[in-house]
């Protein structure tokens, strides 16, 4: 079999060292350059084709945001992005998902943490399942942009939930949320659950530019929120949301205690806490994103019963672990194209 070729991009000599390092120990990543700059590194993708980049975000000459551009323009090869633990940081990771990056790895805040097991076992992971990304289907995804008529407070008062959909996604999720959230419609009589595998940091950009683009409210789940319909809850990273009863109420309960299913946010955790409180009328969705989680999640949800559960389809996922690992065990009402998610959604709350 042959290795992943990558080519590593970071102003950071020490950053360059240490990344090389770490991908040269496995028998299944050659690392077959480094470029300091982003104009460096277009230089060195047409002279060395590598099967894979890493681009650190911001850099001098040239950027991560820029080369990106240039990157996905020009060539067909998966970018993963280097992330510094910032809010600038984690808005221009998002940008760069935007444009077409298919994941991205955050910078430890410090240089005795990046050879930690967990950290390199995560970047070798990452960049072996980006590597099998077909670039296209990243840029398929519809970004739903538009102009949203809202109030200061679009969320009904009422607290009588109807429906409760909840939603989980990783690897090529924050693209593919943009192009179905933003078609629910701000007067729908249900409350939005969502699980986004990303690190602490980086969440609350992730629902800011939901809510941006979206009729419903989007935000940052807190400990304690109240369910409303019209609203979506967005998992803050590094934390387990679980929706808990508190009277009359259904409410947001954060944990960062323990990891489930290897995630913190799980989508299990999510799932396992709805069908604990035996909550009907549940749509769950289970989008792009490598792994299973949110599979043994569905299982329990649908022997709950009074649940629709759709998956994405293979053709439209940038990776189909999580749908697949779904529909493998039997526990999925519906595939469908992403483009037809929001739709099936609506059908599913009888709209």
């Amino acid at each position: 079999m042959a290795k992943v070729k990558v080519l590593i991009v970071d102003d950071s000599a020490f950053m360059r060292k240490i990344l090389t390092d770490i991908l040269s120990e496995t028998n299944t990543i050659e690392v077959i350059g480094t470029a300091k700059n982003g104009q460096e590194a277009l230089d060195k993708i047409r002279a060395l084709q590598p099967d894979l980049v890493t681009l650190d975000v911001e850099m001098p000459v040239m950027d991560g945001i820029t080369a990106l551009k240039h990157i996905v323009k020009e060539f067909s090869i998966p970018v993963v992005m280097l992330s510094s633990l910032t809010q600038s940081g984690a808005d221009l990771t998002l940008e760069a998902l935007e444009i077409g990056a298919v994941d991205f790895i955050t910078k430890p805040t410090s240089i005795f943490k990046i050879n930690t097991d967990e950290i390199k076992n995560q970047l070798i992971d990452k960049i072996l399942e980006a590597a099998k990304v077909k670039v296209a289907k990243v840029s398929k995804a519809k970004i739903q942009r538009r102009s949203v008529a809202r109030t200061s407070e679009t969320c009904k008062k009422s607290t009588k939930l109807r429906n409760l959909i909840a939603i989980g996604t990783s690897t090529g999720g924050p693209r593919a949320l943009q192009s179905v959230v933003p078609l629910l419609p701000g007067d729908m009589d249900a409350a939005l659950l969502i699980v986004q595998h990303m690190p602490v940091g980086f969440t609350k950009s992730l629902a800011d530019r939901l809510n941006s683009m979206s009729a419903i409210d989007i935000k940052e789940a807190e400990h304690g929120d109240v369910l409303k319909p019209g609203c979506g809850y967005l998992a803050p990273g590094g934390h387990q949301m679980e929706v808990v009863k508190k009277g009359s109420d259904f409410v947001i309960h954060l944990d960062d205690s323990r990891v489930v299913t290897g995630h913190r946010p799980s989508v299990d955790a999510m799932l396992y806490s709805i069908v604990e409180q035996n909550i009907k009328n549940t749509i769950g969705v289970i989008m792009t994103g490598m792994g299973a989680d949110g599979k043994e999640g569905l299982i329990k949800l649908k022997d709950n019963g009074r649940v629709k559960i759709i998956a994405q389809d293979e053709e439209s996922c940038v990776v189909y672990g999580m749908p697949g690992s779904a529909v493998k065990a039997n526990a999925v009402d519906v595939i469908v194209p992403l483009s037809e998610i929001a739709n099936e959604i609506m059908k599913a709350m009888g709209v």
